[in-house]
């Protein structure tokens, strides 16, 4: 197979030496080109570039917003897609079951080349720019805000600096007093008094170190959208909502301060003046606005025969 291998240098998991052992492993059965991203949206314009010259596969070695850009320039088109874990976080190789580590994630990558698992997957997208597993929009967007303008300490501290980030926008960088916005899924209930939404393409939303952060567990790659919708942030619910989706889910789903649809197709948020969002980890700044669409069968993706769908 022809490959393309999008390396993000800068990815908090990415070191030259993994990079030479990851090309050469995958130059002993495929035509292998090496790229690196220079800036915001490169990922984008080399995957494109190799959709037009006919390359079999994509692959990504980077984090959650690197496989995004790359995502939206394979979307359809026949080049199919390949996670290589990167990132801090890396929710979607996760959520395909690779392993976190990207050499060890590049044994299996090479198996499901060698048995051609590649199969045609949905994608969500929003304002026209497609996700490869969530949106988060309000407080989930402000606390990702807070986490970019300490962008250097993600290497190091990920998850601890998640932490802070959420403790401090929570106490003094989001206005929880008021709802943000109202989120309309089309033939379906309007919740008009939202804070904080997460729109899922698969799940979990994210990982807490180990442990799945499970919102939506029917959300998946060939099902429609999750809509989950928080319509408080004081302190007692929050907490008790937080430690559901770390354990069974039981209580988040119960709770009469979510608002829950699956199998969305269509929705959209309106906003009481500008909020936060964020697409698969990068967050995009203030808009008052979204609208949220399923669509099917748009990329092939390569995925690892040793787990299961997502």
């Amino acid at each position: 197979m022809r490959v393309l291998l999008v390396v993000n240098s800068s990815a908090s998991s990415v070191t030259a030496r993994g990079r030479v052992v990851i090309a050469k492993a995958l130059s002993a059965d495929h035509q292998v080109t090496v790229a690196e991203t220079a800036r915001r949206g490169h990922a984008t314009r080399l995957a494109r570039g190799a959709a037009t010259d006919g390359v079999d596969v994509v692959v990504v070695l980077g984090g959650d917003g690197t496989l995004n850009e790359a995502a939206n320039g394979l979307a359809g088109t026949d080049t199919a897609l390949a996670a290589l874990p990167g990132g801090s976080t890396n929710v979607f190789a996760r959520t395909l079951g690779l392993p976190d580590d990207p050499i060890e994630a590049t044994g299996w990558l090479l198996d499901a080349l060698a048995h051609r698992s590649i199969r045609r997957v949905g994608l969500g997208s929003v304002n026209g720019r497609y996700f490869l597993f969530h949106v988060g929009v309000g407080f989930d967007a402000a606390v990702v805000a807070e986490v970019e303008r300490r962008g250097s300490l993600k290497r190091w501290a990920s998850h601890v600096l998640f932490g802070w980030a959420a403790v401090q926008t929570w106490r003094r960088h989001y206005d929880r007093s008021r709802p943000r916005f109202a989120v309309r899924v089309t033939d379906g209930p309007v919740v008009d008094d939202g804070l904080f939404t997460i729109c899922l393409n698969t799940n979990p939303y994210t990982y807490v170190g180990t442990r799945p952060f499970d919102v939506a567990p029917e959300a998946n790659l060939d099902r429609a959208l999750s809509l989950v919708t928080l319509r408080s942030l004081d302190p007692v619910p929050l907490l008790r909502i937080a430690a559901s989706a770390i354990g069974s889910g039981r209580h988040l789903r119960r709770s009469r301060h979510v608002a829950h649809a699956a199998d969305v197709h269509d929705a959209e948020v309106v906003g009481y003046g500008p909020f936060p969002y964020q697409v698969d980890g990068d967050y995009l700044g203030e808009i008052d606005h979204l609208v949220l669409r399923h669509e099917p069968e748009v990329m092939d993706l390569v995925v690892p025969r040793a787990t299961r769908r997502p």
